[in-house]
């Protein structure tokens, strides 16, 4: 993992002192609110509707045991105990007060922890695949260019005030674990045919309003030019892109407008300016690399007979085994999913008990790592096999061993009315409903893998465009009402789902998953998916089981 250097921790600290001087001036009445706006929104701090919300960035989903009590702490201390991971890995606490915004900024400062660029028209945190280093799917550590990526874009003077928001995605694996084409842009790491490292660069992903599949305009660039030409990408942006209307203004509007092919010809031609000036040297990228330091694995035999014997011995570990534990490139070791999505919870929030108890597991049992997911659930990248049934014990105690890692259950779902001031309808409600809809577990896993994302307005905060069922809440004369999409994917298929007919009341939407899903059950072949049985068959079905009792 990478650590904050002498220059990085001086950065924080000033920064955090300037913003305690802003917040004494608004606090003494000094500025006004609208004056402060700008000035809390650079360092996180957004106004909710019952509180400040303070939004804490986790650079590419990585923490580490001081990181992750550090975050307990300020759960306990200046929230209600609890904070909430999101979509874009980073960590929301809700009833902050701003008296105690600096005090916050500071404790996190003395970690290496900020909330710098986690709002306003800049480059957002970078998104990598969680099982980044632990996976022998990928290519190359995904977070080494993220943390690349990072270092490039925090205070970059050109890009710190472009048209609006950006967010890049980074995934080395085939499998996307990243949404990676759901982003302003996406990097896929590729190898060409003579072995060389590069890139496959997507513009113009993004969801919200108009929600796009990004479109690939550079089938391979070697890894040595990548700054250059990100650079070469955010300046055609940030020339060209609208500021006129701010819901026409990201990256994905202009190369919906220009075409794939123009954009990336403007892109080209800008590269050629910038050259190899723009890249970053070599000796840079050995220095990030070298702060990843290849874990001290054992040399363990491939089959643990303790790991065996437990999943003989319980039901209920071995039902958590065959859900969450997945293959690690190392013999004897595992990757462990921690879905944060207990049946009856708010989906992504954990507890600081829980926060205590993750770190507490990977100071022990995980080489000091715990990763974020996209999906708001964590991970412990590196378990042994041999601890696993010691970590489940752990788990289950803390209320963090629900076995539902990809299932029904497994809900995405936006903070919706119960929290934000831009949302039309409420999201938690609604995936607590259909979560204890099909709290069984048996059922469950009949179903198999089936992403339900939520969003409580059109700005998808929850993804829900590309859920393969997707539920937005939508305001009809002071109700809220949901509706419906089928057939998205963020994977590496993504699509973006298509709504399956009018909105329905709230009391009505678990019953609506509960037909879709009787109808996947009827109609699938095989072992397909929800998603390959809607692919194969259509909206059709689905929608006549959900609206048959309104003809």
């Amino acid at each position: 993992m990478y650590r904050y250097d002498d220059i990085d921790r001086e950065m924080l600290a000033d920064r955090a002192a300037e913003f305690r001087e802003q917040a004494a001036r608004r606090l003494a009445g000094e500025i006004t609110e609208d004056q402060f706006k700008s000035i809390r929104l650079m360092n996180g701090l957004y106004l909710q509707l019952h509180a400040y919300m303070l939004r804490i960035a986790v650079p590419y989903g990585s923490l580490n045991s001081t990181q992750l009590r550090r975050l307990a702490h300020v759960a306990r201390k200046y929230d209600r105990g609890y904070g909430h991971f999101t979509t874009r890995t980073n960590l929301q606490f809700h009833w902050i007060k701003l008296r105690d915004a600096p005090d916050i900024l500071d404790e996190l400062a003395e970690v290496g922890m900020h909330a710098i660029q986690t709002s306003g028209n800049c480059i957002r945190n970078t998104t990598a695949d969680p099982y980044s280093g632990a996976t022998a799917e990928e290519l190359d550590d995904a977070r080494v260019w993220c943390e690349a990526i990072r270092q490039w874009s925090t205070f970059h003077p050109e890009f710190a005030f472009l048209p609006r928001k950006f967010k890049i995605a980074v995934s080395a694996s085939l499998h996307d674990r990243a949404a990676v084409k759901a982003h302003d842009i996406g990097l896929y790491l590729r190898r060409s045919p003579e072995g060389e490292l590069g890139f496959e660069v997507l513009v113009g992903g993004g969801l919200g309003r108009t929600p796009y599949i990004g479109q690939t305009i550079k089938p391979f660039l070697p890894a040595s030019r990548l700054f250059s030409y990100l650079e070469a990408v955010l300046r055609t942006y940030n020339r060209q892109g609208r500021r006129d209307n701010a819901y026409k203004a990201r990256i994905k509007i202009l190369v919906a407008s220009l075409g794939a092919e123009a954009f990336g010809a403007l892109v080209e031609e800008e590269w050629e300016k910038i050259g190899v000036a723009g890249d970053l040297p070599d000796t840079e990228l050995a220095r990030i690399r070298g702060a990843f330091a290849p874990v001290a694995f054992e040399t363990l035999p491939a089959r643990s007979e303790a790991f065996e014997a437990a999943k003989r011995g319980g039901a209920a570990f071995a039902r958590w085994a065959r859900n969450v534990v997945r293959p690690h490139k190392k013999p004897g070791y595992a990757i462990v999913e921690v879905p944060l999505k207990a049946i009856g919870e708010t989906p992504g929030d954990a507890s600081a008990e829980q926060m205590e108890v993750m770190a507490d597991l990977a100071e022990r049992y995980s080489f000091d790592d715990v990763r974020v997911t996209h999906e708001q659930n964590l991970v412990l990248p590196h378990v042994k096999l041999d601890d696993l049934p010691a970590v489940h014990a752990a788990l289950a105690a803390a209320g963090l061993a629900t076995p539902n890692s990809n299932l029904i259950s497994d809900i995405i779902a936006c903070p919706g009315l119960d929290y934000c001031a831009l949302a039309n309808a409420r999201a938690i409600p609604i995936a607590q409903q259909i979560q204890a809809r099909f709290a069984d577990q048996d059922r469950a896993e009949k179903v198999g893998e089936l992403k339900i994302k939520i969003s409580g307005c059109i700005n998808a905060c929850g993804h829900h465009h590309i859920a393969h069922i997707g539920i937005l809440g939508v305001d009809k004369k002071g109700e809220e009402f949901y509706q419906l999409t089928l057939g998205g994917s963020g994977a590496e298929d993504a699509e973006v789902g298509k709504i399956l007919g009018p909105a329905l009341p709230a009391d009505r939407v678990a019953v609506a998953v509960d037909q879709l899903v009787e109808v996947y059950l009827r109609e699938r072949q095989g072992e397909e998916r929800f998603l390959d049985t809607y692919r194969r068959t259509g909206l059709a079905p689905f929608k006549e089981a959900v609206y048959a009792e309104a003809h």
